[in-house]
């Protein structure tokens, strides 16, 4: 953003680490977000007699009005300069801005508000000796046994059985037919992939296995560490920010229940509980949650760790090209976080 749209009218402190921050923005700053919204509800805007993205301005504008144009536009102008305004006011923030239009009415200066929880008091625990201790202990020789093998064997079997039925007989069927499974031959693991004989298959089993149970192995090392460090650490839990993990992991949640076919509400009715019922649930690991960003934040800051600018310039710009609507700064801020989180945890393991 080149230009400064924004007036910063006041800014204070709220109980439980938050400040609260007014901006207005005024009407003639607001027109060229007026334009970029008219054009964007064009190309979805659908009306009779004009083809999708076809609706004359004055027709959609009739349609919408100056007030519904107004809103979408204060969206746009909120979304291009609220990380602006964040940093200048509230830097350390932590956690997504709640905004909330407080003066919107056309002809007129535009006001928002924007509550952001800012970090807040932390004693941290020996981070150093707690980490040092824990990758210091003998860890168990990871290995896969034959009868894990012979279990992934009998999956892939089962599942290309299935697979190849289905596509035989166009249809699916249930779970009580008998299927004939294959033969582990040589002929049958050159269909899978890659394989030159059956002992080669059954390498790359082993290998696949291996990498998963060293994986896991690692990321309960991890989890153990930072474990310790949260419980010798003495941290001043803001709500917002457990509230926000919470909204966080409903939104996960819908996500994967969506993904599986299902609608959400309709899961919830088979499973008979309400969003209230998994959100208390899932307290306790929202606020473990908020005490791992809280503690990563903190050790990054103690030992400089941050992440070098070219490489979150180049991962920003991997991103929008995927998701070209993103909010810009937004994108920036996920990457930086995403880095100094797998930095601190590299910095950790490596303490002896």
């Amino acid at each position: 953003m080149n230009k400064k749209i924004y007036i910063i009218k006041d800014s204070k402190k709220l109980p439980d680490c938050e400040t609260e921050i007014t901006v207005e923005i005024a009407e003639a700053d607001i027109k060229p977000y007026k334009e970029k919204a008219l054009k964007r509800m064009k190309e979805v805007a659908e009306m009779p007699g004009f083809r999708k993205g076809n609706v004359p301005d004055k027709m959609l504008l009739e349609k919408i009005g100056e007030m519904g144009l107004l809103e979408e536009a204060l969206e746009l102008a909120i979304n291009d300069c609220a990380m602006e305004i964040i940093a200048e006011k509230a830097p350390g923030f932590i956690g997504r801005p709640d905004v909330s239009i407080s003066k919107i009415a056309v002809g007129s200066p535009l006001e928002f508000k924007m509550r952001v929880v800012t970090m807040p008091e932390v004693k941290l625990g020996d981070y150093k000796k707690i980490a040092a201790k824990e990758n210091a202990r003998k860890e168990e020789k990871i290995t896969v046994e034959e009868k894990q093998i012979d279990e992934t064997v009998e999956e892939v079997r089962v599942m290309w059985a299935r697979q190849n039925h289905v596509h035989k007989e166009g249809e699916k069927h249930s779970e009580e037919e008998k299927l004939e499974l294959p033969e582990v031959n040589e002929g049958f693991v050159k269909k899978l992939g890659d394989f030159k004989t059956v002992a080669d298959f059954r390498d790359k089993i082993k290998e696949g296995i291996l990498k998963e149970k060293e994986q896991k192995a690692q990321d309960k090392k991890k989890l153990t560490i930072i474990e310790e460090i949260i419980k010798n650490s003495k941290i001043e839990m803001p709500k917002a920010l457990v509230i926000s993990e919470l909204n966080k992991m409903q939104a996960q949640f819908e996500d994967d229940i969506n993904r599986m076919g299902m609608k959400p509400e309709d899961y919830l009715k088979h499973i008979k509980k309400t969003w209230e019922d998994l959100r208390k649930e899932w307290m306790d690991d929202a606020e473990k949650r908020a005490k791992l960003q809280i503690v990563i934040h903190n050790i990054a800051i103690a030992e400089k760790i941050e992440p070098k600018k070219e490489e979150v310039e180049a991962e920003s710009k991997h991103l929008m090209e995927l998701y070209k609507d993103a909010n810009p700064e937004r994108v920036k801020i996920y990457v930086e976080a995403n880095l100094v989180n797998k930095m601190v945890f590299e910095f950790l393991e490596a303490l002896n």
